[in-house]
Formats: C-alpha cells, sequence, structure tokens
C-alpha cells in the first residue's frame, strides 16, 4: 500500500529563521510510517527565499522542500492557495497540513492529526495543542464569533462573561480529542475532499478570519471540524504582524476581515446589528476602564476605527464572492 501523501503549506512573511526551524521541525517526522511528507514554502513577496533555498542547499532537502515566490503579498489565503496549486502539480495529497512558519511540530504532532482523520472519515479538519516557546501549554480552540461574543468582548465584565460563557470564542481545552468550530491555523490539516467540496481559502480575506470562514463554510459542507491534543505543536505568535503582541492599535485588514466575516456569515442586516452592539459595548468597556484607572489595557481607537470600517457606513457593504486562486472540483 503505498504511503500517504501530505503536503505541508507554509507560508513566510520576514520570517526565514523561524521557518529554516520549522522546516527542520518537519524533517524529523519525515520517518513516520506509512506517510510521505513533502513541504511547499510560500514567501509572500518578503524577499526570505534566499536564506530559506540557502539552507535547503546545506542540509540537503531539496528532496522534499519546494520553494515558491509569491508575485505580491496576497495574504495568507492567498499564499496558502498557490501552494495548494503547486502540491498538485506533483501528486494527489490525501492531506494538507498548514504550518505558521513560527511554529516547531513536536515529536508524533503531524502522524497524530493524520491517524485521527484516518479513523474519522466524517471529520474534514483537525487542530493541534500548542505550547509556547517556554514550554507552558497553550490549549486553545474556538467558537465562530456572534453577537453575544462580541458583546463580551467589548464589555469585559467577569459577571458578564460568566452570563455569555456558551458563546465566548476562545475555549480552554482538555486533553481529550472534541469537536469544535474552528482551530488555529497555525496547526491545521485538511482533508483534500474540503478543498474539493468549498473550494480553497477565501483570498478576501488578508489576514485573519480566513480559517475561521474556512471552518465554517466546511460545517456548512457537512465537515466538522476537531481539536486533537495528542498532536503538539510549539507556537511563538505574532512574528510577522504582531497584533496580539498586547494592547495596540490593530490593523486596518484586521477590521476589513472582521466585517466581511459578519455579514458574509450572517447577512449585512444581522452585522450591522452585531457593530452596535460592539460599539455600544466596547464603549462601555473604556468608562469601566476609565472608572478603573486600567485604560492602558484597552486596544488604542478600537471604537474609533470600528466605526470606520463598519458595514453601518454603506460604502463598506460590497462583499464579493468566495475568491481563490485554486478551485479542484
Amino acid at each position: 500500500m503505498p504511503n500517504l501523501d501530505i503536503a505541508v503549506l507554509i507560508v513566510t512573511y520576514k520570517c526565514a529563521q523561524l521557518t529554516i526551524d520549522s522546516l527542520r521541525s518537519v524533517q524529523a517526522e519525515r520517518g513516520t510510517a506509512g506517510l510521505h511528507i513533502r513541504v511547499l514554502v510560500v514567501d509572500n513577496a518578503s524577499g526570505d527565499l534566499p536564506a530559506i533555498a540557502q539552507a535547503v542547499e546545506i542540509n540537503e532537502w531539496s528532496s522534499w522542500v519546494t520553494l515558491i515566490a509569491a508575485p505580491r503579498n496576497g495574504g495568507f489565503a492567498y499564499a496558502n492557495n498557490l501552494a495548494i496549486e503547486h502540491a498538485y502539480l506533483h501528486g494527489s495529497p490525501a492531506y494538507f497540513y498548514l504550518l505558521n512558519p513560527d511554529a516547531q511540530v513536536r515529536r508524533g504532532a503531524i502522524g497524530s492529526l493524520v491517524r485521527f482523520l484516518q479513523t474519522h472519515p466524517d471529520v474534514g479538519i483537525v487542530g493541534s495543542s500548542f505550547e509556547n516557546l517556554d514550554g507552558t501549554d497553550w490549549p486553545i480552540a474556538f467558537r465562530f464569533p456572534t453577537l453575544f461574543s462580541e458583546l463580551d468582548n467589548g464589555l469585559a465584565f467577569g459577571f458578564v462573561t460568566r452570563l455569555l460563557r456558551h458563546w465566548v470564542v476562545a475555549q480552554r481545552m482538555s486533553m481529550v480529542p472534541q469537536p469544535i468550530d474552528w482551530v488555529c491555523g497555525a496547526s491545521m490539516m485538511i482533508r483534500s475532499a474540503v478543498f474539493v467540496a468549498i473550494g480553497g481559502l477565501d483570498e478576501n480575506y488578508f489576514l485573519y478570519f480566513e480559517e475561521t470562514d474556512f471552518c465554517y463554510r466546511a460545517r456548512q459542507a457537512g465537515f466538522s471540524t476537531w481539536y486533537v491534543p495528542e498532536s503538539r505543536v510549539m507556537h511563538i505568535g505574532a512574528q510577522s504582524t504582531g497584533v496580539t503582541r498586547g494592547p495596540q492599535r490593530l490593523p486596518t485588514y484586521w477590521f476589513e476581515s472582521r466585517r466581511r466575516y459578519f455579514a458574509v456569515t450572517f447577512g449585512i442586516g444581522h452585522a450591522m446589528a452585531i457593530d452596535i452592539v460592539a460599539v455600544l459595548a466596547h464603549s462601555l468597556g473604556w468608562l469601566k476602564r476609565i472608572a478603573a484607572r486600567q485604560t492602558h489595557t484597552a486596544v488604542p481607537h478600537f471604537v474609533r476605527d470600528l466605526l470606520r470600517h463598519s458595514v453601518l457606513r454603506p460604502r463598506n457593504r460590497n462583499f464579493p464572492a468566495v475568491r481563490c486562486c485554486w478551485s479542484r472540483r
């Protein structure tokens, strides 16, 4: 019986050394019985490829690492779709494994995800448990964002969070596999049949919300998503964007991605209601921080930026159909 073809997709943007470290961690997994693991690295027009190519040559990785120079920085979804296209030029992968350049797989991480998918044919997407750089656990997966999660996020009151606990997005997971709405794209394995059914990731998202949207579309097509803690990955995080490094002003593309997700998922009317609730909740949350002298914990200019990019403005209501450079139907 031939080995299962596993295509690992790594998108790099000014993360050359981290990508090399990630490749080295994947190399240790290539001896997993029954698997043929190959890697496709896409540089999103950042100039990372020369350093990575040198490491590939020095370490003699060229038989299993393919380097792809994206013609432009089209974002996370765009680059992964580009890698999927290239992967199919040299075979038909059974599974695609999205891996961040700032992530390193621990022993057995890839094999654990494959085994779960092999024994659960109804599952389309699986994600790993994470550890931080210092070795501490980060066992988090996610529910889909909703009006209630936006209310909780804006108010940031303990009793409200307890009241709305069934809608809180980030979930601390247990040490047993379990279904969840969506998993972090830093370590996400996808059954090829999911791409056949719904196409690739939506390139209308430059960054953020693309894996949320993808898992939602997969669920609509009948594919569930599971968290598989046996697969463990070290993830440094925020190396390309810095968005998650404490309270700081969020980039335009974060608001644009958020706007598209809510409008496409729920419709423009519902998305407008969500934005009204978010603005009010964050305004009340800001007043609470003023009273507690904790304004330093708030994301700067969040309400102002949210209103600027909100679907409440007519000019922000143009939502193109799902767009991907790859579709295998």
